[in-house]
């Protein structure tokens, strides 16, 4: 816009001093034509507009905001309108205890008091972008400072809102998840009514009192060592029990070979063994008892 006021300026120059006799009066066609030609070149650029990639342009005439906006890359507008450049790709709003990791400096973090009256401390990003229909509407009814204006009192309203229904140790462990859901159901409306597309709420810590923490942390270990000796006593009783199947089959087997042992059968294994020995390529003597049913022995043998 500089260049064309610039030239509009330069341009009238050129008309005054020839009313008021100026010694410029002999150079009063020059400074026309130079004006003239600023007027072009500064209406030719303030009609090119360049909207870079994940942006849109807002135009605004004299302080009134166009209902249309500008799609990224270039754009053909009067000369007269002002643009301003909208980030629409994803942005984030972060309140941390950390220095320095927020938007703003110092401990940031989202103090509430939860349903047991303890004071808990929450670590949150919010993930969230600009609905580029809405940004004109964006741009006339809120301006380019949303995140303080808009943004951050949602959020923190919102937190402490869904807060007050959990006590401590749900809003530590048991129950974040349902808590993180209830505040992306209320923000996600709450945003998109003013022109805003919630993404995501990142619930990045919960601190507690020390002593709470300290509570919690226990319950949390004697919950887990339980879990771990029921395993392990699980473990034992099936050990028990594959022992227990053992010892049985090993003492049917011994009752089933017992029972099925009579004297022709160990008579019969006799004589296998006496033949074994007679067929054996060793010199041996062998003794046959004289009663029925003794077993014959080997006093001797030789290679």
């Amino acid at each position: 816009m500089s260049i064309l006021f610039l030239g509009i300026i330069v341009f009238l120059v050129g008309f005054i001093v020839t009313k008021i006799q100026s010694p410029l009066m002999q150079y009063k066609s020059i400074i026309k034509i130079i004006g003239l030609i600023l007027i072009i070149v500064g209406a030719l650029s303030k009609s090119l507009v360049i909207v870079d990639p994940g942006e849109i342009g807002v135009q605004v005439l004299f302080g009134q905001v166009k209902s249309d906006y500008l799609s990224e890359g270039m754009n053909i507008i009067n000369p007269l309108m002002d643009v301003k450049h909208l980030n629409v790709k994803t942005l984030n709003y972060t309140m941390s205890a950390t220095h320095d990791e927020g938007q703003k400096q110092g401990d940031d973090a989202i103090r509430i008091l939860s349903r047991d009256g303890l004071e808990v401390a929450i670590d949150l990003t919010v993930l969230y972008r600009i609905n580029s229909s809405q940004a004109p509407n964006i741009m006339k009814t809120i301006g380019l400072n949303f995140e303080e204006n808009v943004i951050r009192p949602i959020i923190r309203t919102r937190i402490r809102e869904s807060a007050v229904s959990f006590n401590a140790i749900e809003l530590y462990s048991t129950k974040r998840e349902i808590f993180e859901g209830g505040i992306k159901l209320n923000l996600e409306k709450d945003l998109l009514e003013r022109g805003f597309i919630l993404e995501r709420i990142l619930v990045r810590k919960t601190m507690l009192p020390n002593s709470v923490k300290e509570s919690i942390e226990r319950k949390i270990n004697a919950e887990q060592d339980a879990e771990r000796m029921k395993y392990v006593l699980q473990k034992e009783t099936q050990e028990a029990e594959r022992k227990r199947v053992e010892a049985k089959g090993i003492a049917d087997g011994q009752k089933i070979m017992s029972e099925n042992l009579n004297d022709k059968i160990l008579q019969y294994e006799m004589i296998k063994a006496q033949k074994e020995i007679a067929l054996s390529n060793n010199s041996k003597i062998i003794i046959v008892g004289n009663s029925k049913g003794s077993t014959p022995f080997i006093i001797g043998h030789d290679k």
